[in-house]
């Protein structure tokens, strides 16, 4: 029976993944972490400057269908749980649109947009290494400063570093540290 939650079996990068994207080539490091790697441009970036990157998916086929940017060491898994190493960076698009229902897992976020962020972030957080640094974007759509806020009650240290106006809403990229 199919999954209503994991509808799109292809997730091409978009507005949100080329902003994170500016926001993140210069980033050098030994292990990163893609969590939600859609479409794996994200994760085919962070592999010109680190040693070691991994790719998490919660939908195998959206890893499988991976393409043009196809990468080693991706897992199907809910955010980072099933990996127990350390990263000192950590990337995630996040599904952050604020909905009523989570119909697509690959963009809404529930509740303000913060239900499956929060989520993310509970994974993602055992995962960071020390001084590590994690970066998300969320949206001007979204109670956006309640996941900041969520991330300093973590024990993270956040600001906004990069905003970007669209038609719609502004694209917020969040940078935590550890």
């Amino acid at each position: 029976m199919p999954n209503k939650f994991l509808k799109n079996d292809e997730y091409p990068p978009s507005e949100d993944t080329f902003f994170v994207a500016n926001n993140i080539e210069n980033e050098k490091g030994k292990c990163a972490l893609d969590i939600g790697s859609g479409s794996g441009y994200l994760t085919k970036l962070l592999c010109k400057n680190f040693s070691l990157v991994i790719g998490t998916d919660i939908n195998y086929k959206v890893l499988q269908n991976q393409s043009s940017y196809k990468t080693d060491n991706l897992i199907c898994c809910n955010s980072s749980d099933a990996l127990k190493i350390k990263f000192d960076f950590i990337v995630c698009n996040l599904p952050y649109l604020a909905t009523d229902e989570i119909l697509d897992i690959a963009t809404d976020g529930g509740s303000e947009g913060f239900e499956i962020p929060k989520k993310i972030f509970d994974s993602a957080v055992s995962n960071l290494e020390k001084n590590g640094k994690f970066i998300f974007v969320t949206s001007s759509l979204s109670n956006y400063s309640k996941l900041i806020d969520y991330g300093k009650k973590l024990g993270l240290t956040t600001k906004i570093i990069a905003q970007k106006k669209l038609f719609f809403e502004e694209l917020i990229l969040v940078e935590a540290r550890n």
